[in-house]
């Protein structure tokens, strides 16, 4: 059975603007936010063919209060294909890793992605609770594509 490997894209975390974000449903009046991107991301098999794209990586941090309550989430939203492989039933997701600096904050992790043909692109979103403090240090995200065995379609 093929086998990704394990790969690493960093997303850079800049102050950013509360435009554009009424699809995440945050309440945005006095809300801070940090955005960060990354276009294209390819896994790769351990053969060196690429097993898997990703597209359109976007890290968007939101802090915000709630009902009087003070919140801080970081969503992790990007497309991916399976390229000629198709997920496992029970995947092993992705990693995100919160950093100020070389400082590590927080590990947030999925144990899926919605990846349920090979060939074609999925959308996919996450959503993590993360302490203010980490809010209001994060400077990056790495994204890691952990190894895992998949399908060749």
């Amino acid at each position: 059975m093929p086998s990704l490997q394990e790969t690493r894209a960093t997303v850079t975390l800049a102050p950013a603007k509360t435009a554009g974000l009424a699809d995440l449903g945050a309440p945005l009046e006095g809300a801070m936010v940090k955005k960060g991107r990354v276009h294209e991301y390819l896994q790769h098999l351990t053969d060196g063919k690429i097993g898997r794209r990703f597209q359109d990586i976007r890290v968007i941090g939101i802090k915000t209060v709630e009902t009087g309550v003070p919140s801080a989430k970081i969503f992790v939203q990007f497309e991916v294909f399976g390229d000629n492989t198709a997920a496992p039933a029970n995947g092993v997701g992705f990693e995100a890793v919160l950093f100020a600096g070389s400082q590590e904050l927080a590990s947030l992790s999925s144990s899926s992605l919605f990846l349920p043909y090979a060939n074609f692109w999925y959308p996919n979103r996450f959503v993590f609770d993360v302490p203010i403090s980490d809010f209001d240090q994060a400077d990056r995200v790495d994204f890691i594509a952990k190894p895992e065995e998949v399908r060749a379609a």
